[in-house]
């Protein structure tokens, strides 16, 4: 399935108010940190094992075939609205969906106070959106690509002898659990 998006690059585009078309769109959820499980026997208790980066999540478009000199931002910000990560006429929230200078988030918070006790695991995850698009602007050659970025981060925690209510296969929280609980431990289990 393709969308259109209307885009009006800036600088040395190929031409102004061109069209962009979006395909093989892949919007998911991907764990970007976990820590090792801890061990908790008091409530009020401060985790304090590190999170351990699994992937760092960037922002970037690249170029297959066609003129390079398509505005990032605009491929960026279209490919926002094409998802529903921002309104068209809404800069707020794309705005550094749209920012290839965007830094990885902060996995280093310090530390969480959690109420409950048990074997306790953190983890980080953002919502990460690729597509490949088609620019085509006027009798000009259409222009090729793909754009990758990322809408929401997130963080949580479980406890291992505890099963995800409703998890799925791929969830951060699932993929967390078989990261640093026991094998056979119910969280575990999808």
């Amino acid at each position: 399935m393709t969308a259109e998006a209307k885009a009006t690059p800036t600088g040395d585009a190929v031409c102004e108010g061109g069209v962009y078309s979006w395909f093989n769109v892949d919007k998911r959820d991907v764990l970007t940190g976990v820590a090792e499980k801890e061990k908790v026997d008091r409530k009020g208790a401060r985790l304090t094992y590190a999170l351990t980066r699994l992937h760092t999540p960037r922002t970037a478009v690249t170029f297959e075939k066609g003129s390079r000199a398509v505005d990032a931002k605009a491929a960026l910000r279209s490919l926002a609205v094409h998802t529903g990560v921002a309104e068209a006429d809404d800069d707020g929230v794309s705005t550094d969906f749209a920012n290839a200078h965007r830094p990885a988030q902060n996995l280093d918070d310090g530390g969480t106070t959690i109420d409950g006790v048990g074997t306790i695991v953190r983890y980080a995850w953002v919502e990460q959106v690729t597509a490949d698009f088609r620019y085509a602007c006027g009798d000009g050659k259409p222009v090729t690509g793909r754009a990758t970025s990322w809408a929401v981060d997130g963080s949580g925690f479980l406890e291992c002898s505890t099963p995800i209510e409703n998890a799925k296969e791929g969830e951060p929280a699932l993929a967390a659990a078989r990261l640093s609980c026991d094998p056979g431990a119910p969280a575990v289990k999808a």
